[in-house]
């Protein structure tokens, strides 16, 4: 709400696990949502089981909704399209079942030069569409027009990736290659490093490092223990190995 994205807007929900700090505020938004008046469907994904614990809290609460729920149990290697978008699904590792997520735009069409596509006698309308959509043209000269010769090569969109609760691993730093914005979990100081890796958590030095390895622009520190007052500790870790370090913040903004 104090976003103000619109709950009554196309929404795609995702749940990493099903931990109740990461699960338990679930029902409470879809019940704000249905006393909002939203009507259109709304999808969730997650983990096997997800549905279950929504089926079984909606039932005890006698919680009935107005719009329709699809709620879609996915696993490791899934891809949900969108319209302009894909969310890919990978297992991390955690104590339990624990999926991060990559959401990726779709290419960007490159910029269409009008200047060469006249100098070339391509003249405007249909034909330009077609070229402008990948397609090469004839025209009435029997010349043959590429794409290519007015048209710059598609941009790629912006790749986020956000690991859920985990260690370092394998699975997140693929899934996180090349993106703009690596989102990781740290919810311990590097002190405390051999708990992390016993409870399935990471540290600085190991959100760091994957974001290094990965070759991600940014990187974001989430989830931080709450025995952290003040996260400059955490923040001055993380930067010695990848200085392109933030922490997290509710309503966050950021350019990509």
């Amino acid at each position: 709400m104090k976003a103000r994205i619109g709950f009554s807007k196309p929404i795609k929900i995702f749940i990493t696990h099903l931990h109740g700090d990461h699960i338990f505020g679930l029902l409470g938004l879809l019940q704000t949502m249905n006393l909002l008046g939203r009507e259109r469907e709304l999808e969730i994904y997650g983990p096997t089981g997800l549905k279950g614990f929504l089926e079984s809290a909606m039932d005890y609460s006698l919680a009935g909704l107005r719009f329709p729920l699809e709620v879609k149990e996915i696993s490791s290697g899934s891809t949900v399209k969108g319209e302009g978008f894909k969310v890919r699904a990978r297992l991390a590792m955690h104590s339990i079942p624990n999926l991060a997520y990559s959401f990726e735009e779709d290419k960007h069409p490159g910029k269409f030069h009008v200047e060469k596509a006249l100098r070339l006698g391509v003249p405007k309308g249909p034909l330009w569409h077609r070229l402008q959509h990948g397609r090469k043209v004839k025209l009435p000269d029997g010349r043959e027009i590429k794409p290519s010769q007015v048209v710059d090569p598609p941009k790629p969109g912006v790749k986020i990736v956000y690991s859920g609760d985990t260690k370092p691993c394998r699975a997140v730093l693929e899934l996180a290659r090349g993106a703009d914005l690596l989102i990781h979990e740290c919810t311990f100081d590097d002190s405390l490093a051999e708990r992390a890796e016993a409870e399935y958590h990471s540290t600085p030095k190991g959100a760091s490092t994957l974001a290094l390895k990965a070759g991600v622009k940014q990187l974001i520190l989430t989830h931080l223990s709450t025995r952290y007052r003040e996260d400059g500790i955490l923040l001055e870790q993380a930067r010695k190995n990848f200085p392109k370090t933030l922490v997290a913040r509710d309503l966050m903004k950021l350019e990509l």
